[in-house]
């Protein structure tokens, strides 16, 4: 999601007078292993909205929301990323194989699924692109007639996909503050509502993922004026039973929009999440890891 103008100043004035430095408020169940800073020496590097890390917690696909996709690696010490090493920027195409442009390239969604599809969502006209890899034309299946209601600058922002190949999306916004997030799902050709998540404010959504364990991982953010928060939440797909498992202080990481939950070799589930920049020099691209103790 690109921010306003306004919205930039304030950020431009809290990064100079250093009023965001704070500590997270973690549940006893998320653990923070690392926080690593991304940059690459280019200036079309930025904005990344989505990451997909693959079993090995090593191997990654993010997203920008300027129409790209870029693998890369994770590089681990005992456990704990300490470096981030990445390839070429890959530009996404449309149906009819040719580069999205500005107004139809706003990604902000992503998914992978076991073969290798890649799935994506996009704000600028809610849809999602479906892609053989990332140098495939795309493919877009006809949208849920809710797509065409959704606020502007605020759709499809969430996207995961399950073992069963469901794709599933919801809205950053459900239109009031006491209505619940719709979740959409579909298997390629026809959408429909899958269920609803509570909204509780002042986080909404802006990332999402279906972990090993088969449970709907979603992370919130919440923009505070001076900074962001954010908020993963777990939910049990058979039960609808749902729990917190971080909330962080105001500032305690940049704008984290992407999230990607994998298991390590210990069996315990961790929590990827990636920041988008907003292409600001005063914000950061950084990679975040939360290892849930439970």
């Amino acid at each position: 999601m690109c921010w306003g103008f306004d919205v930039k100043l304030k950020l431009f004035a809290i990064a100079l007078k250093a009023l965001l430095v704070s500590t997270s408020i973690a549940s006893a169940e998320a653990e923070l292993v690392s926080t690593t800073t991304w940059t690459r020496d280019t200036p079309l590097f930025g904005g990344i909205s989505g990451i997909e890390v693959e079993p090995d917690g090593q191997t990654f696909l993010a997203l920008s929301d300027r129409g790209y996709v870029v693998r890369g690696r994770l590089e681990r010490t005992d456990g704990e990323i300490t470096a981030i090493e990445s390839g070429n920027l890959t530009y996404l195409q449309s149906r009819w194989g040719r580069r999205l442009q500005s107004g139809s390239n706003d990604s902000e969604g992503l998914a992978v699924a076991e073969n290798g599809r890649i799935y994506v969502s996009f704000e600028g006209g809610a849809n999602i692109r479906f892609y053989s890899d990332e140098h495939s034309e795309a493919a877009v299946p006809k949208p849920h007639p809710d797509f065409a209601t959704m606020q502007g600058n605020s759709s499809l922002e969430a996207l995961a996909i399950d073992a069963n190949g469901w794709v599933y999306t919801m809205p950053e916004r459900s239109g009031r503050v006491t209505r619940p997030f719709p979740v959409y799902r579909t298997k390629g050709v026809e959408w429909e509502r899958a269920f609803e998540i509570s909204r509780r404010e002042p986080f909404l959504p802006v990332g999402a993922d279906i972990g090993p364990d088969g449970h709907f991982y979603l992370l919130e953010r919440d923009f505070t004026g001076v900074g962001f928060r954010s908020r993963v939440r777990r939910f049990d797909l058979q039960t609808g039973n749902e729990e917190t498992l971080l909330t962080t202080w105001n500032g305690r990481h940049d704008n984290l929009e992407g999230l990607s939950v994998w298991q390590d070799e210990a069996g315990s589930i961790r929590l990827v999440m990636v920041s988008d920049d907003n292409f600001n020099w005063f914000q950061r691209t950084e990679i975040v890891e939360y290892r849930l103790t439970d």
